[in-house]
C-alpha cells in the first residue's frame, strides 16, 4: 500500500501543517519518503478526545470481544506481508530475519495478551459477602475487580521499530487492560509506523469498536509528545528510550493538576558477574560467548552486557584475552539512526579518553556511515566505583571489565551500581556461597537475575521481569514485557451493597463471567 504521510486519528487520515519528518536509511544515509508533517496540539486534542469517548464503552467489552480485537490486530499486522519488512530494514537498518522475528513477537504478544484477557484472573476478582448476623458488627457486601485506568499515550521505541512500537508490548497490555492508546510513532521509522497504525486501524474497523480505541502521531523533538502527556485524558504512559527523554516525561505528568504513572524503561548496562570457579574453568569459553551477546545486534538492546565484573588475575586475563580476540575479529554493523551512531561514538571516546579506562582491543572499523565499532575496556574497581563517567551507559557494542581483588570488592562494585534491567552470574557448582552472597544486593539492583546466560533475549511469557529500579525503569514494581504488564493499567474499585443489576458480569452471583474468583478468602472452583 502506498504511504501517505498522515496522522491516523480514530479511523482518519489526517494530514498535518508541521515540520516534515523524513526517515533516512541509515545504512546508506538517504532520505526516504513520504515527509510526514509534524501534528500539534490540534492533532493532539482530537485524538484524545477521541480516546476519551470510546474509552466507558471499550473497558467494558467482553472479555472474548476484546481478546478476539487483540487476535485481528495481529492477523493485519501479518497480512501486511514482505512490505512491511522492506520498509523496516530501510529506516532501522536491521537484516531481514532480525525484522522477520521481531514481526514473529509482537504478533505472539498480541496473541499472549488475548489469551490472558480471556482468562481474566487480571480482574482480580474478590467477593466478600455480607454477613448480618456477625457480632459484635455485621459486615456489608463487598466486591472487587480492576478497571482500565484510561486512555494511555505509548512512545515507540527505536531499536524495536515492531515490538516496541506502534504495535508492541506497551500498546498491546493497554489495550488488553481495556485502555485506548495514543500512540507517538518513533521519528526513525514513520513508514513502518504508518503500515502498522493502519493495521491497528483495519482491526478496529474490523470488530466494530469505538474510532477512538486507537490513534497514531507523528511530531519531531519533545513537543508533541510532552503536550500528549500533559493532557488530562490521558491517565497513564508507556515510553522506551534515553533516560533525559524518559525523565522528561515523568516531570511533565508529575507537574499536571491530576499527576499520572508515567512507565518508563531508560538506562542500564547489565553487569555480568564472572565467579572464580566458573571463570577458571570456562575463561576463554566464557570471553568468546560474552562477545557474541555483546555485539548482537550491534550491541543496541537494552539488556545489552555493558559490564563484567570479576577477581583480577591469571584466569581473568584469559577471559579478556579471548574477548580481545572476538573483538578484533567482529564486523563493524549499521546501527539504527545517525543520532544514536553519534551518541555512541561519544561515549566510545569518552572511555578511550579517560585516564582510569584502559582500552584492550576495538573491532572493524567499516566502511558505511553509521557503522558501530566494537571496544572492550578494562578498569580497576576502585576507578570504576569513583567515576560517574565509567558507570554511565555507551549504547551499542562497547563494555567495560571491572576487576576487583577479591569478592569483597566484587560485592562492593555490585553495592555502587545504579538500578538494571539484569544482573548475570556465569557460575559453577563451587561458586554456590559466593553467589549467595551477592544474590540479595542483585536482587535489590536488578529486575531480573540469571544464572549461566546472557541478558539479551527477553522471552515474552508470563514469568518474564523486564524492569527494575530506577534508571532502569521508573517503577520498580512493573515489568513492560510479559503478562504481568497488564496490570500497569490497570487499578482496582470496590462495590459495596450494589445491586445485582448494577455489579459488573464478574461479581455477579454464579459468576456468568465464568473468571476466577477469590470468594471469603477461598479460591472459587
Amino acid at each position: 500500500m502506498p504511504l501517505e504521510g498522515k496522522q491516523l486519528i480514530g479511523q482518519q487520515a489526517v494530514l498535518s501543517d508541521g515540520k516534515a519528518i523524513h526517515a533516512v536509511d541509515p545504512a546508506t544515509g538517504e532520505t526516504l519518503s513520504p515527509g510526514y508533517p509534524a501534528g500539534g496540539q490540534a492533532e493532539v486534542e482530537q485524538a484524545c478526545a477521541l480516546a476519551r469517548a470510546a474509552f466507558d464503552a471499550y473497558r467494558e467489552t467482553g472479555l472474548e470481544a476484546r481478546a478476539a480485537f487483540l487476535e485481528t490486530v495481529a492477523e493485519e499486522i501479518e497480512a501486511i506481508g514482505d512490505e512491511l519488512i522492506v520498509r523496516a530494514m530501510a529506516e532501522s537498518g536491521l537484516p531481514r530475519a532480525r525484522l522477520e522475528g521481531e514481526r514473529g513477537r509482537t504478533c505472539g504478544q498480541l496473541r499472549l495478551f488475548a489469551s490472558v484477557v480471556r482468562a481474566g484472573e487480571w480482574l482480580d476478582v474478590r467477593l466478600d459477602p455480607a454477613l448480618p448476623e456477625r457480632q459484635p458488627m455485621p459486615r456489608v457486601d463487598l466486591r472487587q475487580r480492576h478497571i482500565a485506568l484510561g486512555p494511555v499515550a505509548v512512545f515507540g521505541a527505536s531499536n524495536f521499530p515492531l515490538a516496541f512500537s506502534v504495535a508492541g508490548g506497551d500498546t498491546a497490555s493497554a489495550l488488553a487492560a481495556g485502555c485506548p492508546v495514543v500512540v507517538k510513532a518513533h521519528a526513525a521509522h514513520p513508514g513502518t509506523s504508518e503500515l502498522v497504525g493502519r493495521a491497528v486501524q483495519r482491526a478496529v474497523a474490523k470488530c466494530a469498536l469505538p474510532e477512538g480505541v486507537f490513534s497514531l502521531l507523528y511530531g519531531s523533538g519533545r513537543e508533541l509528545g510532552q503536550a500528549l502527556v500533559r493532557d488530562p485524558r490521558i491517565k497513564a504512559v508507556g515510553f522506551t528510550g534515553s533516560r533525559s527523554g524518559g525523565t522528561a516525561l515523568m516531570q511533565a505528568a508529575q507537574s499536571r493538576p491530576e499527576p499520572i504513572p508515567v512507565y518508563a524503561e531508560m538506562s542500564s548496562i547489565n553487569p555480568v558477574f564472572l565467579l572464580p570457579e566458573a571463570l577458571n574453568n570456562r575463561g576463554r569459553d566464557l570471553g568468546e560467548a560474552f562477545i557474541g551477546s555483546l555485539t548482537m545486534g550491534a550491541g543496541q538492546f537494552c539488556t545489552n552486557p555493558g559490564l563484567v565484573i570479576a577477581v583480577k588475575g591469571e584466569a581473568l586475563d584469559a577471559f579478556v584475552a579471548s574477548a580481545a580476540e572476538a573483538v578484533k575479529a567482529s564486523a563493524a554493523q549499521t546501527m539504527l539512526t545517525p543520532g544514536i551512531h553519534d551518541a555512541y561514538v561519544q561515549g566510545v571516546d569518552g572511555l578511550v579518553a579517560s585516564s582510569k579506562a584502559r582500552e584492550v582491543a576495538r573491532g572493524n572499523a567499516g566502511e558505511g556511515p553509521n557503522a558501530c565499532q566494537t571496544g572492550l575496556f578494562v578498569a580497576a574497581a576502585e576507578d570504576f566505583m569513583g567515576d560517574e563517567a565509567l558507570q554511565a551507559e555507551v549504547f551499542g557494542a562497547t563494555s567495560l571489565v571491572v576487576e576487583c581483588a577479591d569478592l569483597d570488592e566484587v560485592k562492593r562494585v555490585a553495592e555502587s551500581l545504579e538500578g538494571q534491567l539484569t544482573a548475570t552470574l556465569q557460575m559453577d557448582d563451587a561458586d554456590l556461597d559466593a553467589a549467595r552472597a551477592l544474590l540479595p544486593t542483585l536482587e535489590r539492583r536488578a529486575g531480573r537475575v540469571m544464572a549461566n546466560g546472557w541478558p539479551t533475549g527477553v522471552e515474552v511469557c508470563h514469568a518474564m521481569v523486564h524492569g527494575g529500579p530506577y534508571p532502569a525503569t521508573s517503577d520498580s514494581r512493573t515489568t513492560s514485557v510479559g503478562s504481568a504488564a497488564i496490570h500497569r493499567f490497570l487499578r482496582p474499585v470496590c462495590y459495596q451493597n450494589l445491586p445485582q443489576g448494577l455489579l459488573p458480569e464478574a461479581l455477579r452471583d454464579g459468576n456468568p463471567a465464568g473468571v476466577s474468583r477469590l470468594v471469603d478468602g477461598q479460591r472459587e472452583a
